[in-house]
């Protein structure tokens, strides 16, 4: 890999990511441009292109002011408005980062947001609030049918990719997978290593698809513990994966 990956802590757990290479850097939803200057300060070097996944706040509060102050472009779904965006994207197109020498393929993934998309490329896929790690994203704006179907998008990648998705949820993702399958070894052992990193005040961040096939509930709506506890807490009988996502999305949402 030609560049290193970062992750810039923001606001109270989002994560503003970075690629940095010789010739300038790359910011991934920066809802605050502050971590993002002083990083490029530190780094002395230049901003060269932003990335952005969705159009909420969190992910684009400092794209404008930063594209403003170092005359990059601004990637981002052509299906939102977003004012800051100058480089539209819909599925099957690429961010192409001459400066990094580096390309993204787009996947449009509808559920939290409508026109949500992600960045695939050189094992690294930059997810937003779609994928989080041992969770996914709230349904804001789409159906659990459209979020199941992103998901699925997501987890016909290569198992060693990277999930950097924006949010540092994973302690408490970790609790509630943990309620669904209390026997699953995976989810014990990433969840004592994800507090001890917390503990210190590092990232969990990124996973990798092959670790969230063994924890993720949300992946694993087809798993028999998890559709029993999905059928348990509904009540009644569930038909079929999409309807354990729903059932479990909607249980994620008032989970303390």
């Amino acid at each position: 890999m030609e560049f290193e990956l970062i992750p810039l802590p923001a606001f109270r757990d989002n994560y503003i990511w970075m690629l940095a290479g010789e010739r300038g850097a790359v910011a991934v939803d920066p809802g605050d441009a502050g971590p993002v200057r002083r990083m490029l300060e530190q780094r002395r070097t230049k901003l060269i292109a932003i990335l952005i996944t969705h159009h909420h706040a969190d992910h684009v509060g400092g794209a404008a002011g930063l594209a403003l102050q170092y005359g990059c472009p601004v990637f981002g779904p052509a299906a939102e408005s977003i004012n800051a965006v100058s480089e539209p994207l819909r599925a099957g197109q690429r961010a192409e980062i001459p400066g990094l020498d580096a390309g993204f393929d787009v996947l449009e993934i509808p559920g939290h947001t409508a026109g949500h998309i992600a960045y695939y490329g050189h094992n690294i896929v930059f997810c937003g609030d779609t994928l989080f790690s041992a969770g996914c994203g709230r349904l804001f704006e789409g159906t659990a049918a459209q979020m199941s179907h992103s998901l699925a998008k997501l987890t016909a990648l290569p198992d060693s990719v990277n999930i950097c998705c924006g949010h540092e949820y994973t302690v408490a993702n970790l609790r509630f997978a943990h309620t669904l399958e209390p026997g699953n070894r995976d989810i014990m052992e990433y969840a004592a290593q994800a507090a001890d990193l917390r503990s210190r005040n590092l990232p969990t961040l990124p996973s990798t698809l092959s670790r969230e096939r063994c924890v993720n509930p949300f992946l694993r709506c087809n798993v028999p513990a998890v559709v029993t506890a999905a059928q348990r807490h509904a009540g009644h009988e569930l038909r079929d994966p999409v309807e354990v996502f729903a059932v479990l999305r909607q249980w994620k949402d008032t989970f303390t």
